[in-house]
Parts: C-alpha cells; structure tokens; sequence
C-alpha cells in the first residue's frame, strides 16, 4: 500500500482530485490531500484526510481572476497562506510515495520542491485555448525533470501538443470530473423545455452572479413555456437567499424563486447532475460546471459577470477551450443591453437545442473533442497505480 498526497489549487481542481483520491483508496492506498486554494470541501465530502487545516479565501483561491481579484488575494494574505502550505509540504514530503498534482504552475513548482516521485494532471490548461499551449514559466522546464514521473492531460489535442514540446510522453485518459455526469442515469424525455442555471460555487461572487441571472430570468418572454432549474450549492442556504431574493424583487416560497410576472425558478440542492442532464440549455457563470455541460452536450450561454473570477475575459478563454456550442451574447458584462441581448438569445437557442439536429450533432461531436469519455477516473487512477513501487 503506498502512501500518495494530493496537491491542487481550485475549487474544479479539489473536485478532481477528490475522485482520484477515492478511485485510489478503493485500490488500498492511503491518500491525503493538501489543497493550496480553498477549504478543499471536496476531499472532506469524499472522507479524504486533510494535511492540515484549510481557509477560503473570496476570490477562491490563487488563479485565474481579475486584477481586482488579484489586489485581493494579495491583501487577504492568500500569497503569505501558499507559502505556508508549501512550508507544510516541505516538512512532511517523506510521509509520501508519490505527489499526485491536480492543477496548474503553482502544484507543478510545489510538487517540484518537495523532492518526491510526481505524477502531474495539466486540468487547467489546454492547446484548444491558443492552438499551441504556452505553459507559464518554469513550467515546461519543470516536468521535464525526471521526478515527474507521468503526465495527463485535459484533451487528446493538449496531449499531442506537449509530448513533442516537452520531448516526452503526455497521455489523455479521460477527465475524472466528467465520470459523476457522464454516468448518471439518463432522464426520460419531456414536453417541456428546461434551462439549467448554473451561477458558479463561490462566494461573494455566487451572489453577484445570482442577482445577474434574476435580473435576466425577468426578461424572457412569458410566452416560451419551458421550466428553470437553478443549480446551487449547499452552502447559500434559504436564509442567505431569500434576503438576496427580496432585493431584487423575487420571494423564495417552498423552494420556489416567485416574482409577479416573472417566471418561476426551481431551487435545486443536491442534484446538480439531474439538472444538468434534464436541461435543453445551460446559462451558466462557472468554471467546472460549464465545462461538465458541455462533456454532456448542452449548449451553454454565458453571462460574463464582473469577477473576480467570471469576467468577460474568462468568459471567452473559456469560450476558446470549449469550442463553438458556448455563446455569449454582446455588450458589457452586466449591462441592460447585454442582458436584453443574452434573453434573446437564449430563446433562440431553446428552440435550436429541441428542434436542430446540426446543433445536437454538433454539441456531441465537441463533448467528446474537449472533454473525452466516460471513465477517466478509473484510468488514471489505475496509470498512477502501475507508477507505484
């Protein structure tokens, strides 16, 4: 039985490596996880073990964010906080066989230091953002070394891309966060048509995200039946929400979102991926989310907000890796005209998503080009398996 730490830096990147973590423990190895970003509640949700006590921090931890999100992590003491988890890293690496990274740069320099057999999940970054990846400095120099000792990728592209720039094997299995919806039970087909609104997990900005998305749900035409099903995570309780609900004009009521002449929003806690899968289209402001949206070939729309992390420019890098079934309507993140635009839109494509089969073709072909099959985690649990002693 080998004794394997995970390192990850996000609250997608936790999620991912908390399937790992338990694909590895039905195989009898003893895991731990030390995320460098965040609580890391889904390692507690899985029963991994924490190397240490964890924070959250607002902007949800060091990575893709605004310059204002930035300023922030830096005066929140979110740079001082890595440095001592790395210090923690550092003082109890000998515990570990190997250091499993799920993330980016940041896990890659820490898994590094820590002198120990790595094996490295590139989830944040893709060739599909750029045509050809440009890992930050010193990435590429870095896994090149011979502690790491196996790659994955997100996507077959990115795989093919670094193993001739990096002069070295980089393998695409699958992406384990795809397993939890690509294997859920399919729902019987509706009459109905459903939009799933996905306004992201973290807070503050799960809330500016939330306002956003009332104010847009105002504005589509009573006409259009179709059913909304608002995807929210457990920790915005029905307190929190019915006051964010009663200053934009809305009243939670039995689980229910309500606002004269508006239609009704369905609260759903706990069933993210039965919101997902009942959907015709996705409006979402979230990172892992859409990308899971898209593996089950939905059309997305985005509604860029303004941060720290959902922002328009987020919004088209994420549009860039996630390929044409992501639309986004234009005009300034926020704006009356922007939101005007987007219920537009949104109508057009609930009607496409039922009634075009190039679009559904389509939003197949590019859910497997991006995301790949079910079964990614069993794969890579089961290559990080044969790398062990």
């Amino acid at each position: 039985m080998a004794r394997i730490l995970l390192l990850s830096n996000g609250h997608g990147e936790d999620q991912s490596g908390a399937l790992l973590a338990q694909e590895l423990q039905q195989k009898g190895h003893s895991v731990q996880a030390l995320p460098l970003a965040g609580l890391g509640s889904p390692y507690r949700n899985a029963g991994v073990r924490l190397l240490g006590r964890s924070h959250e921090f607002s902007t949800g931890g060091i990575g893709y964010t605004s310059l204002r999100g930035r300023l922030t992590e830096i005066v929140q003491g979110q740079v001082l906080y890595l440095l001592r988890r790395l210090i923690r890293l550092i003082r109890y690496r000998h515990h570990f066989d190997l250091i499993l990274v799920v993330g980016d740069v940041i896990p890659v320099i820490a898994a590094w230091l820590s002198h120990r057999p790595v094996a490295t999940y590139l989830v944040a970054y893709s060739s599909h953002y750029e045509g050809t990846l440009h890992l930050p400095w010193p990435c590429a120099t870095l896994l090149k070394s011979r502690r790491f000792k196996a790659l994955y990728s997100r996507d077959q592209r990115t795989a093919e891309d670094l193993s001739r720039q990096l002069q070295r094997p980089v393998t695409f299995l699958g992406n384990p966060f795809m397993d939890s919806v690509l294997t859920a039970a399919l729902p019987p087909p509706t009459s109905t048509a459903r939009i799933a609104l996905l306004p992201g997990s973290r807070r503050p900005e799960l809330e500016q995200n939330l306002q956003l998305l009332l104010l847009l749900i105002e504005l589509l035409p009573r006409t259009v039946h179709c059913n909304v099903d608002l995807a929210l995570v457990p920790s915005l309780d029905d307190d929190n929400l019915q006051r964010l609900s009663e200053r934009c004009g809305w009243h939670l009521e039995s689980g229910v979102l309500k606002r004269e002449g508006a239609r009704a929003i369905n609260v759903c806690r706990g069933s993210f991926s039965a919101v997902l899968q009942h959907s015709d289209l996705v409006i979402g402001m979230a990172g892992t989310a859409i990308e899971q949206a898209v593996g089950l070939a939905k059309p997305v729309l985005q509604v860029p907000g303004q941060g720290p992390q959902f922002t328009a420019a987020f919004a088209e890098a994420q549009r860039r890796l996630l390929g044409p079934t992501v639309f986004c309507a234009p005009g300034e993140s926020g704006s009356r005209e922007a939101l005007k635009a987007t219920a537009e839109l949104a109508m057009a494509l609930l009607d496409r998503a039922r009634r075009d089969p190039g679009l559904q073709q389509q939003c197949q072909v590019e859910g497997k080009r991006r995301l790949g099959e079910a079964g990614g985690g069993p794969r890579m649990a089961a290559a990080i398996c044969a790398l062990l002693p």
